[in-house]
């Protein structure tokens, strides 16, 4: 191990994660990963008899960005923050949407092209719902949640921003709104 790797703060060192919370008694199930997200893992774990639909939101790196080549994303986050935020953000759509479910999952570190970076699945008793507080949860956070992105372009650039940055089509949101 070199001197750089061993001084990283545990919040920035990988083998430190995955980092998780999970209420059973609201089926809640959080995590924060530098491994590979896995859609059929956040589906079951929000999988209910009382549920009649079941909704999953991937979202993944795309290889452009406003016309610039990307060559891959990066994520950090300050984990306890983040993972409160996100338990704000579950109990909120239970409570609104009256869910069976609720699974979030965030990538961590690099994220190459085609690959997720969020995991999303709700069940409700009905579809309307669970689309409704799958959007609702997505949105709450990109707008809420203590995770930063660094788009890192083929030409060697690279820019932080942060997801609250862009509504859901993308387009910039001004800073006075």
């Amino acid at each position: 191990m070199t001197t750089e790797q061993s001084s990283l703060p545990a919040h920035l060192d990988p083998k430190t994660y995955p980092r998780t919370h999970h209420d059973p008694t609201q089926n809640i199930h959080l995590k924060l990963t530098y491994s590979p997200l896995d859609a059929n893992t956040s589906l079951a774990q929000t999988s209910s008899p009382e549920a009649g639909a079941n909704v999953l939101f991937l979202g993944t790196t795309r290889d452009t960005f406003e016309g610039r080549a990307v060559s891959q994303l990066s994520y950090t986050c300050y984990p306890p923050l983040a993972l409160k935020t996100l338990t704000a953000i579950a109990k909120e759509a239970i409570k609104t949407h009256n869910l069976k479910g609720v699974s979030i999952s965030h990538r961590m570190g690099i994220v190459p092209i085609g690959e997720a970076s969020i995991a999303i699945a709700v069940s409700a008793g009905h579809r309307g719902a669970a689309w409704r507080a799958g959007e609702e949860v997505l949105e709450a956070c990109k707008e809420k949640a203590e995770i930063w992105k660094r788009e890192e372009f083929v030409d060697g650039g690279m820019e932080w921003r942060a997801n609250a940055d862009r509504d859901a089509e993308g387009k910039l949101i001004p800073e006075d709104s």
